[in-house]
Protein backbone atom coordinates (compact mmCIF):
# COMPACT_ATOMS: atom_id res chain seq x y z
CA UNK A 1 0.00 0.00 0.00
CA UNK A 2 1.13 3.34 -0.79
CA UNK A 3 2.10 6.17 1.99
CA UNK A 4 0.06 9.15 1.26
CA UNK A 5 1.48 13.02 1.67
CA UNK A 6 -0.70 14.42 4.15
CA UNK A 7 -0.86 17.89 4.61
CA UNK A 8 -0.43 19.43 8.37
CA UNK A 9 -3.25 19.50 10.62
CA UNK A 10 -3.96 23.00 10.68
CA UNK A 11 -4.79 23.61 7.09
CA UNK A 12 -7.49 23.16 5.32
CA UNK A 13 -6.23 20.61 2.73
CA UNK A 14 -4.88 18.33 5.86
CA UNK A 15 -8.10 18.74 7.74
CA UNK A 16 -9.97 17.50 4.64
CA UNK A 17 -7.52 14.67 4.13
CA UNK A 18 -8.29 13.45 7.66
CA UNK A 19 -11.79 13.69 7.03
CA UNK A 20 -12.14 15.49 10.18
CA UNK A 21 -15.34 17.64 11.29
CA UNK A 22 -13.58 21.16 11.33
CA UNK A 23 -12.72 19.85 7.51
CA UNK A 24 -16.14 20.25 6.16
CA UNK A 25 -16.65 23.87 8.60
CA UNK A 26 -13.41 25.40 7.03
CA UNK A 27 -14.53 24.25 3.78
CA UNK A 28 -17.76 25.90 3.96
CA UNK A 29 -16.24 29.30 5.20
CA UNK A 30 -13.19 29.58 2.72
CA UNK A 31 -13.07 30.55 -0.59
CA UNK A 32 -15.59 28.33 -2.73
CA UNK A 33 -12.45 28.33 -5.37
CA UNK A 34 -10.09 27.04 -2.46
CA UNK A 35 -12.27 24.68 -1.09
CA UNK A 36 -12.98 22.54 -4.93
CA UNK A 37 -9.56 22.41 -5.02
CA UNK A 38 -8.75 20.92 -1.93
CA UNK A 39 -11.72 18.22 -1.91
CA UNK A 40 -10.53 17.18 -5.66
CA UNK A 41 -7.46 16.69 -3.93
CA UNK A 42 -8.79 14.74 -2.07
CA UNK A 43 -10.96 12.54 -4.02
CA UNK A 44 -8.40 12.10 -6.77
CA UNK A 45 -5.26 11.16 -4.72
CA UNK A 46 -6.89 8.85 -2.08
CA UNK A 47 -5.38 9.98 1.40
CA UNK A 48 -6.09 7.08 3.33
CA UNK A 49 -3.75 4.62 3.92
CA UNK A 50 -5.96 1.59 4.38
CA UNK A 51 -9.01 2.61 3.13
CA UNK A 52 -10.66 -1.00 4.28
CA UNK A 53 -10.96 0.66 7.88
CA UNK A 54 -11.36 4.44 6.51
CA UNK A 55 -14.06 6.00 5.56
CA UNK A 56 -14.05 9.33 2.93
CA UNK A 57 -16.66 8.98 0.13
CA UNK A 58 -19.67 10.03 2.27
CA UNK A 59 -18.20 12.74 3.55
CA UNK A 60 -16.89 14.21 0.54
CA UNK A 61 -19.76 13.95 -1.43
CA UNK A 62 -21.44 15.61 0.95
CA UNK A 63 -19.24 18.67 0.93
CA UNK A 64 -19.46 18.04 -3.21
CA UNK A 65 -23.10 18.85 -2.20
CA UNK A 66 -22.82 21.78 0.14
CA UNK A 67 -20.41 23.45 -2.47
CA UNK A 68 -21.93 22.41 -5.49
CA UNK A 69 -19.23 21.31 -6.59
CA UNK A 70 -18.66 20.26 -10.91
CA UNK A 71 -17.41 16.98 -11.52
CA UNK A 72 -14.73 17.66 -14.09
CA UNK A 73 -11.93 17.36 -11.76
CA UNK A 74 -13.13 13.39 -11.26
CA UNK A 75 -13.95 12.87 -14.46
CA UNK A 76 -10.48 13.80 -16.15
CA UNK A 77 -9.19 12.04 -13.47
CA UNK A 78 -11.06 8.40 -14.28
CA UNK A 79 -10.24 8.83 -17.92
CA UNK A 80 -6.43 10.18 -17.52
CA UNK A 81 -3.87 8.23 -20.10
CA UNK A 82 -3.40 6.26 -16.44
CA UNK A 83 -6.10 4.05 -16.66
CA UNK A 84 -5.31 2.97 -19.62
CA UNK A 85 -2.14 1.23 -18.27
CA UNK A 86 -3.33 0.37 -14.58
CA UNK A 87 -6.63 -1.22 -13.19
CA UNK A 88 -5.32 -0.47 -9.66
CA UNK A 89 -8.32 0.30 -7.63
CA UNK A 90 -7.07 2.28 -5.17
CA UNK A 91 -6.37 5.50 -7.62
CA UNK A 92 -9.91 5.15 -8.55
CA UNK A 93 -11.79 3.41 -5.90
CA UNK A 94 -12.63 6.37 -4.01
CA UNK A 95 -13.87 8.60 -6.89
CA UNK A 96 -16.37 5.69 -7.95
CA UNK A 97 -17.54 5.75 -4.55
CA UNK A 98 -17.76 9.52 -3.84
CA UNK A 99 -19.99 9.55 -7.44
CA UNK A 100 -21.85 6.62 -6.24
CA UNK A 101 -23.15 8.55 -3.25
CA UNK A 102 -23.75 11.80 -5.67
CA UNK A 103 -25.71 9.57 -7.73
CA UNK A 104 -27.54 8.62 -4.31
CA UNK A 105 -28.51 12.29 -3.52
CA UNK A 106 -29.59 12.80 -7.41
CA UNK A 107 -26.87 13.95 -9.26
CA UNK A 108 -27.24 13.00 -12.60
CA UNK A 109 -23.86 13.97 -13.88
CA UNK A 110 -22.87 11.68 -11.09
CA UNK A 111 -24.98 8.86 -12.26
CA UNK A 112 -24.01 8.92 -16.41
CA UNK A 113 -20.35 9.04 -15.48
CA UNK A 114 -20.28 5.76 -13.44
CA UNK A 115 -22.00 4.37 -16.51
CA UNK A 116 -19.72 5.59 -18.83
CA UNK A 117 -16.95 4.68 -16.58
CA UNK A 118 -18.49 1.15 -15.78
CA UNK A 119 -18.50 0.84 -19.77
CA UNK A 120 -15.18 2.25 -20.77
CA UNK A 121 -13.03 2.23 -17.50
CA UNK A 122 -10.17 -0.41 -15.84
CA UNK A 123 -11.63 -0.38 -12.51
CA UNK A 124 -15.28 -0.91 -13.99
CA UNK A 125 -16.21 -3.06 -11.72
CA UNK A 126 -16.31 -1.32 -8.65
CA UNK A 127 -18.32 1.35 -11.07
CA UNK A 128 -21.02 -1.58 -11.64
CA UNK A 129 -20.83 -2.38 -8.13
CA UNK A 130 -22.34 1.45 -7.48
CA UNK A 131 -24.38 1.21 -10.03
CA UNK A 132 -25.82 -2.22 -8.73
CA UNK A 133 -27.30 0.10 -5.79
CA UNK A 134 -28.35 3.33 -7.21
CA UNK A 135 -29.27 2.96 -11.11
CA UNK A 136 -32.64 1.23 -12.23
CA UNK A 137 -32.85 -2.03 -14.24
CA UNK A 138 -32.65 0.03 -17.48
CA UNK A 139 -29.99 1.26 -17.06
CA UNK A 140 -27.85 -1.59 -15.68
CA UNK A 141 -29.22 -3.55 -18.99
CA UNK A 142 -28.07 -1.10 -21.18
CA UNK A 143 -24.43 -1.88 -19.70
CA UNK A 144 -24.80 -5.39 -20.17
CA UNK A 145 -23.65 -6.41 -23.42
CA UNK A 146 -20.47 -3.72 -22.48
CA UNK A 147 -19.36 -5.36 -19.92
CA UNK A 148 -19.46 -9.18 -21.50
CA UNK A 149 -17.14 -7.78 -24.67
CA UNK A 150 -14.99 -7.95 -21.45
CA UNK A 151 -14.91 -11.55 -21.30
CA UNK A 152 -13.59 -12.87 -25.03
CA UNK A 153 -15.65 -16.12 -26.15
CA UNK A 154 -14.18 -19.59 -25.70
CA UNK A 155 -13.34 -21.36 -22.84
CA UNK A 156 -10.87 -19.51 -20.65
CA UNK A 157 -13.07 -16.40 -21.31
CA UNK A 158 -16.23 -18.38 -20.06
CA UNK A 159 -13.77 -19.33 -17.10
CA UNK A 160 -12.85 -15.92 -16.16
CA UNK A 161 -16.41 -15.00 -16.84
CA UNK A 162 -17.64 -17.49 -14.09
CA UNK A 163 -15.32 -16.77 -11.46
CA UNK A 164 -15.93 -13.16 -11.96
CA UNK A 165 -19.77 -13.65 -11.21
CA UNK A 166 -19.07 -15.78 -8.32
CA UNK A 167 -16.98 -13.26 -6.67
CA UNK A 168 -19.05 -10.35 -7.37
CA UNK A 169 -19.51 -7.94 -4.84
CA UNK A 170 -22.92 -6.60 -5.55
CA UNK A 171 -24.88 -9.67 -7.87
CA UNK A 172 -27.86 -7.67 -8.92
CA UNK A 173 -26.47 -6.51 -12.07
CA UNK A 174 -26.04 -10.27 -12.90
CA UNK A 175 -29.00 -11.38 -12.34
CA UNK A 176 -30.43 -8.85 -14.50
CA UNK A 177 -28.42 -9.75 -17.54
CA UNK A 178 -29.15 -13.63 -17.08
CA UNK A 179 -32.45 -13.20 -18.02
CA UNK A 180 -31.28 -11.80 -21.52
CA UNK A 181 -27.95 -12.92 -21.80
CA UNK A 182 -27.66 -16.75 -21.79
CA UNK A 183 -24.03 -16.60 -21.81
CA UNK A 184 -24.27 -15.05 -18.15
CA UNK A 185 -27.04 -17.73 -17.49
CA UNK A 186 -24.73 -20.39 -18.10
CA UNK A 187 -21.86 -18.87 -16.43
CA UNK A 188 -23.95 -18.52 -13.27
CA UNK A 189 -25.77 -21.67 -13.13
CA UNK A 190 -22.15 -23.43 -13.89
CA UNK A 191 -20.25 -21.35 -11.09
CA UNK A 192 -21.28 -23.02 -7.62
CA UNK A 193 -19.92 -26.84 -9.34
CA UNK A 194 -17.06 -25.18 -9.83
CA UNK A 195 -16.41 -24.35 -6.18
CA UNK A 196 -17.47 -27.91 -5.28
CA UNK A 197 -14.73 -29.83 -8.08
CA UNK A 198 -11.81 -27.03 -6.16
CA UNK A 199 -13.10 -28.15 -2.71
CA UNK A 200 -12.93 -32.09 -3.88
CA UNK A 201 -9.68 -31.55 -5.38
CA UNK A 202 -7.95 -30.42 -2.21
CA UNK A 203 -4.68 -32.45 -1.32
CA UNK A 204 -1.79 -32.77 0.81
CA UNK A 205 0.38 -34.13 3.05
CA UNK A 206 -1.01 -34.44 6.91
CA UNK A 207 0.52 -35.57 9.83
CA UNK A 208 0.66 -38.55 11.38
CA UNK A 209 -1.75 -39.32 14.75
CA UNK A 210 0.83 -38.53 17.48
CA UNK A 211 2.58 -35.27 18.94
CA UNK A 212 6.03 -36.35 17.65
CA UNK A 213 4.47 -36.90 13.99
CA UNK A 214 2.99 -33.27 14.23
CA UNK A 215 6.06 -31.28 15.54
CA UNK A 216 7.89 -33.06 13.05
CA UNK A 217 5.23 -32.04 10.09
CA UNK A 218 5.44 -28.63 11.76
CA UNK A 219 8.81 -28.37 10.16
CA UNK A 220 8.41 -29.92 6.70
CA UNK A 221 8.30 -26.38 4.38
CA UNK A 222 5.02 -25.01 3.33
CA UNK A 223 1.41 -25.29 4.16
CA UNK A 224 0.09 -24.94 1.04
CA UNK A 225 -3.81 -25.19 0.91
CA UNK A 226 -4.10 -27.79 3.60
CA UNK A 227 -4.96 -26.74 6.99
CA UNK A 228 -5.36 -28.23 10.37
CA UNK A 229 -9.61 -29.23 9.17
CA UNK A 230 -8.55 -31.74 6.52
CA UNK A 231 -5.99 -33.71 9.32
CA UNK A 232 -8.86 -33.11 11.62
CA UNK A 233 -11.34 -34.43 9.15
CA UNK A 234 -13.59 -30.99 8.98
CA UNK A 235 -14.52 -29.10 6.07
CA UNK A 236 -12.86 -25.44 5.25
CA UNK A 237 -14.22 -22.90 3.69
CA UNK A 238 -13.35 -21.92 0.25
CA UNK A 239 -10.30 -19.75 -0.25
CA UNK A 240 -11.37 -17.72 -2.91
CA UNK A 241 -8.05 -15.60 -3.15
CA UNK A 242 -5.07 -17.47 -4.23
CA UNK A 243 -2.70 -19.03 -1.66
CA UNK A 244 0.25 -17.30 -0.28
CA UNK A 245 3.27 -17.31 -1.56
CA UNK A 246 5.30 -20.69 0.08
CA UNK A 247 8.28 -19.58 0.08
CA UNK A 248 7.05 -16.22 1.99
CA UNK A 249 7.86 -15.47 5.64
CA UNK A 250 4.33 -16.13 6.80
CA UNK A 251 4.67 -19.69 5.79
CA UNK A 252 6.28 -21.28 9.20
CA UNK A 253 3.94 -19.36 10.91
CA UNK A 254 1.03 -20.75 9.32
CA UNK A 255 2.08 -24.18 9.41
CA UNK A 256 2.75 -23.55 12.98
CA UNK A 257 -0.74 -22.48 13.73
CA UNK A 258 -2.25 -25.64 12.08
CA UNK A 259 -0.06 -27.87 13.74
CA UNK A 260 -1.00 -25.90 16.96
CA UNK A 261 -4.31 -26.69 16.54
CA UNK A 262 -3.75 -30.23 15.42
CA UNK A 263 -2.22 -30.69 19.50
CA UNK A 264 -5.09 -30.39 20.43
CA UNK A 265 -6.19 -33.53 19.38
CA UNK A 266 -3.41 -35.61 20.01
CA UNK A 267 -1.24 -34.66 22.66
CA UNK A 268 -1.44 -36.30 26.09
CA UNK A 269 -0.65 -35.80 29.73
CA UNK A 270 2.61 -37.90 29.00
CA UNK A 271 3.62 -35.87 26.13
CA UNK A 272 4.39 -32.92 28.36
CA UNK A 273 7.93 -32.88 29.03
CA UNK A 274 8.01 -33.25 24.98
CA UNK A 275 6.15 -30.07 24.54
CA UNK A 276 8.54 -28.20 27.00
CA UNK A 277 12.00 -29.22 25.47
CA UNK A 278 10.23 -28.66 21.84
CA UNK A 279 8.91 -24.69 23.14
CA UNK A 280 12.47 -24.33 24.65
CA UNK A 281 15.10 -25.65 22.17
CA UNK A 282 12.85 -26.85 19.08
CA UNK A 283 13.01 -26.27 15.56
CA UNK A 284 11.28 -22.72 14.37
CA UNK A 285 8.24 -24.43 13.38
CA UNK A 286 7.72 -27.15 16.34
CA UNK A 287 8.54 -24.09 18.64
CA UNK A 288 5.78 -21.84 17.34
CA UNK A 289 3.25 -24.62 17.55
CA UNK A 290 4.11 -25.38 20.86
CA UNK A 291 4.25 -21.84 22.00
CA UNK A 292 1.31 -21.21 20.39
CA UNK A 293 -0.79 -24.62 22.13
CA UNK A 294 0.74 -23.90 25.31
CA UNK A 295 -0.59 -20.17 25.41
CA UNK A 296 -4.43 -21.35 24.07
CA UNK A 297 -4.27 -24.23 26.84
CA UNK A 298 -3.27 -21.33 29.31
CA UNK A 299 -0.51 -23.79 30.43
CA UNK A 300 1.54 -22.39 33.21
CA UNK A 301 4.63 -22.56 32.04
CA UNK A 302 3.78 -20.53 28.84
CA UNK A 303 4.74 -16.80 30.13
CA UNK A 304 8.21 -18.11 31.40
CA UNK A 305 8.73 -19.54 27.85
CA UNK A 306 7.26 -16.25 25.97
CA UNK A 307 9.71 -14.51 27.84
CA UNK A 308 12.51 -16.92 26.77
CA UNK A 309 11.45 -16.58 22.83
CA UNK A 310 11.00 -12.33 23.07
CA UNK A 311 14.94 -12.41 23.34
CA UNK A 312 15.52 -14.88 20.72
CA UNK A 313 18.40 -14.22 18.53
CA UNK A 314 15.69 -15.08 15.39
CA UNK A 315 13.96 -12.29 14.68
CA UNK A 316 11.23 -14.09 13.61
CA UNK A 317 10.56 -16.08 16.67
CA UNK A 318 10.81 -12.64 18.94
CA UNK A 319 7.82 -11.91 16.57
CA UNK A 320 5.68 -14.86 16.71
CA UNK A 321 6.41 -14.55 20.44
CA UNK A 322 5.11 -10.80 20.99
CA UNK A 323 2.23 -12.21 18.79
CA UNK A 324 1.65 -14.79 21.25
CA UNK A 325 1.94 -12.94 23.96
CA UNK A 326 -1.10 -10.62 23.03
CA UNK A 327 -3.49 -13.60 22.66
CA UNK A 328 -2.71 -14.59 26.75
CA UNK A 329 -5.09 -13.88 29.85
CA UNK A 330 -5.28 -14.42 33.43
CA UNK A 331 -4.40 -13.19 36.48
CA UNK A 332 -0.73 -14.93 36.06
CA UNK A 333 -0.15 -13.35 33.25
CA UNK A 334 -1.24 -10.34 34.05
CA UNK A 335 1.56 -10.61 36.59
CA UNK A 336 4.25 -10.93 34.57
CA UNK A 337 3.09 -7.86 32.29
CA UNK A 338 3.26 -5.82 35.10
CA UNK A 339 6.81 -6.83 35.53
CA UNK A 340 7.74 -6.37 31.99
CA UNK A 341 6.36 -3.37 31.28
CA UNK A 342 7.49 -1.43 34.48
CA UNK A 343 10.07 1.11 34.00
CA UNK A 344 11.42 0.63 36.79
CA UNK A 345 12.64 -2.39 35.56
CA UNK A 346 14.51 -1.32 32.86
CA UNK A 347 12.56 -3.33 30.18
CA UNK A 348 9.97 -0.80 29.38
CA UNK A 349 11.70 0.19 25.99
CA UNK A 350 11.80 -3.57 25.05
CA UNK A 351 10.02 -4.98 22.50
CA UNK A 352 8.49 -7.72 25.63
CA UNK A 353 7.98 -4.19 27.28
CA UNK A 354 5.70 -2.84 24.70
CA UNK A 355 3.77 -6.02 24.00
CA UNK A 356 3.41 -5.98 27.66
CA UNK A 357 1.93 -2.76 27.60
CA UNK A 358 -0.19 -3.70 25.05
CA UNK A 359 -1.84 -6.77 27.31
CA UNK A 360 -2.74 -4.48 30.19
CA UNK A 361 -4.11 -2.10 27.63
CA UNK A 362 -6.43 -4.84 26.28
CA UNK A 363 -7.28 -7.25 29.37
CA UNK A 364 -5.45 -5.35 32.67
CA UNK A 365 -7.13 -3.75 35.79
CA UNK A 366 -7.51 -0.10 36.64
CA UNK A 367 -4.72 0.10 38.69
CA UNK A 368 -3.15 -0.75 35.53
CA UNK A 369 -3.68 2.68 33.92
CA UNK A 370 -0.57 4.59 35.20
CA UNK A 371 1.49 1.86 32.92
CA UNK A 372 -0.51 2.12 29.88
CA UNK A 373 -0.39 5.75 30.25
CA UNK A 374 3.53 5.94 30.19
CA UNK A 375 3.25 3.67 27.41
CA UNK A 376 0.78 5.73 25.38
CA UNK A 377 3.44 8.89 26.43
CA UNK A 378 6.59 6.91 25.26
CA UNK A 379 4.53 5.34 22.32
CA UNK A 380 3.85 9.17 20.95
CA UNK A 381 7.57 10.50 21.67
CA UNK A 382 9.31 7.96 19.70
CA UNK A 383 7.20 6.84 16.92
CA UNK A 384 4.81 10.23 16.36
CA UNK A 385 0.95 9.32 15.69
CA UNK A 386 1.44 5.99 14.09
CA UNK A 387 1.96 2.85 14.08
CA UNK A 388 -0.28 -0.34 14.37
CA UNK A 389 0.00 -0.95 18.34
CA UNK A 390 -1.09 3.12 19.15
CA UNK A 391 -4.96 2.21 18.65
CA UNK A 392 -5.21 -0.73 20.92
CA UNK A 393 -3.21 1.84 23.56
CA UNK A 394 -6.03 4.17 22.95
CA UNK A 395 -8.31 1.99 23.72
CA UNK A 396 -6.56 0.81 26.69
CA UNK A 397 -6.65 4.36 28.10
CA UNK A 398 -10.47 4.88 27.68
CA UNK A 399 -10.98 1.11 28.57
CA UNK A 400 -9.68 2.11 31.97
CA UNK A 401 -10.82 5.37 32.23
CA UNK A 402 -7.21 6.94 32.29
CA UNK A 403 -7.96 10.31 33.10
CA UNK A 404 -4.29 11.42 32.79
CA UNK A 405 -4.20 10.43 29.23
CA UNK A 406 -6.68 13.03 28.11
CA UNK A 407 -3.78 15.45 27.03
CA UNK A 408 -2.03 12.88 24.89
CA UNK A 409 -5.68 11.40 23.85
CA UNK A 410 -6.20 14.97 22.46
CA UNK A 411 -2.97 15.43 20.28
CA UNK A 412 -3.33 12.12 19.03
CA UNK A 413 -7.06 13.12 17.75
CA UNK A 414 -5.77 16.30 16.24
CA UNK A 415 -3.07 15.07 14.59
CA UNK A 416 -3.95 11.74 13.29
CA UNK A 417 -4.05 10.96 9.52
CA UNK A 418 -6.15 8.13 9.81
CA UNK A 419 -9.55 8.42 10.67
CA UNK A 420 -10.24 4.93 12.08
CA UNK A 421 -7.51 5.78 14.85
CA UNK A 422 -9.01 9.39 15.52
CA UNK A 423 -12.36 7.54 15.88
CA UNK A 424 -10.71 5.39 18.77
CA UNK A 425 -9.18 8.88 20.38
CA UNK A 426 -12.45 10.09 20.22
CA UNK A 427 -14.51 7.12 22.26
CA UNK A 428 -11.18 7.35 24.67
CA UNK A 429 -12.04 10.96 24.87
CA UNK A 430 -15.56 10.41 25.50
CA UNK A 431 -14.61 8.15 29.10
CA UNK A 432 -11.84 10.00 30.04
CA UNK A 433 -12.46 13.83 29.19
CA UNK A 434 -15.19 15.25 31.29
CA UNK A 435 -15.26 18.93 28.12
CA UNK A 436 -15.80 16.05 25.52
CA UNK A 437 -19.98 17.11 25.10
CA UNK A 438 -18.84 20.76 24.47
CA UNK A 439 -15.57 20.08 22.57
CA UNK A 440 -14.44 17.83 20.40
CA UNK A 441 -18.01 16.02 20.41
CA UNK A 442 -19.21 19.04 18.13
CA UNK A 443 -16.82 18.67 15.98
CA UNK A 444 -17.82 14.82 15.54
CA UNK A 445 -21.09 15.45 14.55
CA UNK A 446 -19.11 16.51 10.74
CA UNK A 447 -16.45 13.69 10.63
CA UNK A 448 -16.59 11.13 8.35
CA UNK A 449 -16.64 8.06 10.41
CA UNK A 450 -19.80 6.64 10.79
CA UNK A 451 -19.43 5.28 14.60
CA UNK A 452 -17.27 8.74 15.24
CA UNK A 453 -20.74 10.67 14.23
CA UNK A 454 -22.58 8.45 15.96
CA UNK A 455 -20.73 8.53 19.50
CA UNK A 456 -20.57 12.44 19.33
CA UNK A 457 -25.00 12.02 18.75
CA UNK A 458 -24.81 10.55 22.13
CA UNK A 459 -22.68 12.50 24.10
CA UNK A 460 -22.71 16.05 22.54
CA UNK A 461 -24.27 19.11 24.50
CA UNK A 462 -27.22 20.24 22.54
CA UNK A 463 -27.18 23.36 24.59
CA UNK A 464 -24.30 26.07 24.29
CA UNK A 465 -23.91 26.07 20.73
CA UNK A 466 -26.28 26.85 18.00
CA UNK A 467 -24.69 24.55 15.04
CA UNK A 468 -25.39 21.64 17.06
CA UNK A 469 -29.20 21.02 17.20
CA UNK A 470 -29.19 22.17 13.48
CA UNK A 471 -26.33 19.37 12.63
CA UNK A 472 -28.62 16.94 14.48
CA UNK A 473 -31.94 17.75 12.61
CA UNK A 474 -29.77 17.34 9.14
CA UNK A 475 -28.35 13.95 10.04
CA UNK A 476 -31.97 13.06 10.80
CA UNK A 477 -33.49 13.96 7.56
CA UNK A 478 -30.60 12.89 5.34
CA UNK A 479 -31.17 9.15 3.72
CA UNK A 480 -27.64 8.68 3.08
CA UNK A 481 -26.90 8.58 6.38
CA UNK A 482 -26.43 5.55 8.14
CA UNK A 483 -29.25 3.35 10.51
CA UNK A 484 -26.95 3.47 14.04
CA UNK A 485 -26.50 7.14 13.22
CA UNK A 486 -30.39 8.08 12.69
CA UNK A 487 -31.28 6.04 15.83
CA UNK A 488 -28.54 8.07 18.04
CA UNK A 489 -29.84 11.41 16.64
CA UNK A 490 -33.11 10.83 16.68
CA UNK A 491 -32.88 10.07 20.47
CA UNK A 492 -30.91 13.08 21.09
CA UNK A 493 -33.82 15.14 19.46
CA UNK A 494 -36.36 13.87 21.24
CA UNK A 495 -34.71 14.04 24.39
CA UNK A 496 -33.81 17.81 23.38
CA UNK A 497 -37.54 18.18 22.70
CA UNK A 498 -38.80 16.92 26.16
CA UNK A 499 -35.98 19.17 27.80
CA UNK A 500 -37.46 22.34 26.36
CA UNK A 501 -40.58 21.74 27.69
Amino acid sequence: MFEPVIAPSASLLGLLQRGRGDGQLHALAADRTEAIAALEECVTRDPRADWQVESRSLYYARLYMELEAPLGGIEDHLHSAEDLVSDDENRTGLALSVLGHLAAYGRRDALLMLREYAATGANWAWALDELALRDDDRGLLLLGTAVLDRFPPGPEGDAELRDFIRNAYEPRPWRLWAAYHPRVAAASEQSPFDLWQRQLNRSGVTPGWSTADVLTWADQGDLGDLGAGAFLGRPEPDRAAAPADPAGPDAVDRRAAAAARCLTAVVRPEDRPVLLEAARDGLPGARRAVLRYLVDQRDPAAAELIEAAATDVDDRMVRSALELLGRMRGPEVLAHARRWADPASGGADSALGEAAVQLLADAGEPADAPLVVAGLRRWVSVRGVSGTGLGSLVDGAGRLAAADAVPVLRHIYGEAASSELRGRAARALAATDVHFPEGPAVECLWDCEESTRELAARHVATTGDARVLERLRRLAADPAEEAEVHAAVRGRLTAAREFGR
